[in-house]
């Protein structure tokens, strides 16, 4: 497991482990029930993507709109003048924000920065889009972020103490071939696959629930993930 360090300008840019904030952006606090409405935290596959990676929360007092407006792009938000976060346009499609944060990991990674979350989640269209990008731990020094403009008569929001990027760990070179399975693995796969459908309704028994837009869920993935996190656990290393 590797270790990721930090050094910081800002005191208030603290770093953490991405958090399914519930009630929040990830939904509200149904169960998994009829007549419930599904919410982001409902998915094991978006949880888990979510919680795979660190967050970055906006570390000024002041409120800070990104608006694009006539073909430009303003900055604005009822902070001092010498206070004033350090964003910038990057062109006409993308504006920068010096992240004033240096992180560092292991040798043999890199940290890969990207939108956040809860822009998936986001119905207002104000939640920003970073652009993603790979820093290599070779790289001392404290970098900026970049992210997409938003589009003419759109607003970009940065609210106190709210995540505004996600960074996740990964190899710092990712070599690997593309190539089509065996006759044996697709074989395998297929069965495998056959049986999980034929035993969907034994495991999904008592979770299946329709949802209050008439979606109907079941919890087949749900067991099957948690029966193989237990196989993990209990297997010696």
């Amino acid at each position: 497991m590797p270790t990721v360090k930090y050094r910081t300008v800002h005191p208030n840019l603290i770093p953490r482990r991405t958090r399914l904030e519930v009630p929040g952006w990830a939904g509200q606090s149904e169960p998994r029930a009829d007549g419930s409405h599904e919410y982001p935290w409902h998915c094991i596959p978006f949880s888990e993507a979510a919680r795979a990676g660190i967050e970055l929360s906006y570390p000024y007092d002041h409120e800070l709109r990104v608006t694009a407006r006539d073909g430009t792009l303003h900055f604005e938000g009822e902070f001092p003048e010498d206070r004033r976060p350090p964003f910038r346009t990057f062109g006409r499609e993308y504006y920068t924000y010096q992240s004033l944060i240096d992180l560092k990991v292991e040798d043999g990674w890199a940290f890969k920065t990207e939108t956040h979350p809860r822009f998936y989640t986001d119905t207002t269209g104000t939640a920003p889009i970073a652009v993603p990008a790979i820093i290599q731990p070779w790289w001392p020094m404290i970098f900026f972020l970049v992210f997409k403009s938003p589009a003419e008569g759109q607003t970009h929001i940065f609210r106190p103490g709210e995540p505004f990027i996600q960074i996740t760990i990964v190899p710092s070179e990712t070599k690997f071939d593309i190539i089509p399975m065996t006759e044996e693995e697709a074989a395998e796969r297929e069965l495998q696959s056959q049986r999980i459908y034929a035993s969907r309704a034994t495991l999904s028994a008592d979770t299946k629930w329709l949802s209050s837009t008439n979606t109907v869920f079941d919890g087949t993935y749900r067991r099957i993930f948690g029966a193989a996190r237990h196989l993990k656990k209990s297997s010696p290393d």
